[in-house]
């Protein structure tokens, strides 16, 4: 499709992605992890980093072991990272990834939680708080702010930090 009156194309990957993200916040974990592999063969380790952010994030959230999230967590980092400018800590990439960045800290200190390593859990944990202030105040923002308030809670607490609080994922 072409782009009209300055509106962009869009994206069908992206598109795809989300497609599978409803999936499996409507229960379907499977398939939608079946889907998320399936996009994941297609872009491969050197497509679009935006693309592979994105669906790493998500997938991480379907995975059943912690050791697997956790994986799939880190390769979204590494993905979003390949979007910033060349200083570290950054984080200036495109708005798109910036508004990934407090999530994907939070998916981290969540798995590392659940890991029993919370000096990373904190260390992640503080990375999220530190970049959810660019975040808007709307429902995603104000989502994310909330669910990076519980993680915190329960590693003061030292109780099962499993759950990341955010709609759609997994406890």
């Amino acid at each position: 499709m072409a782009e009209r009156q300055g509106q962009a194309a869009p994206d069908a990957v992206l598109t795809r992605i989300g497609q599978a993200v409803m999936l499996h916040h409507a229960g379907d974990r499977e398939e939608a992890r079946r889907r998320f592999l399936g996009l994941w063969a297609e872009i491969g380790e050197h497509g679009d980093p935006l693309h592979r952010c994105t669906l790493a994030h998500y997938l991480a959230d379907t995975q059943d072991d912690p050791g697997d999230e956790l994986a799939w967590d880190l390769r979204a980092l590494t993905a979003a990272e390949e979007t910033a400018d060349d200083r570290p800590g950054a984080h200036e990439a495109s708005p798109a990834v910036r508004a990934l960045y407090p999530s994907l800290h939070l998916g981290l200190a969540s798995d590392y939680a659940r890991l029993g390593r919370p000096d990373a859990a904190r260390t992640h944990l503080r990375r999220a708080r530190e970049t959810a202030r660019a975040l808007a105040d709307d429902r995603y923002g104000e989502g994310v702010r909330a669910a990076i308030r519980r993680l915190e809670s329960r590693l003061e607490e030292g109780g099962r930090p499993g759950d990341r609080g955010l709609p759609g994922q997994r406890p």
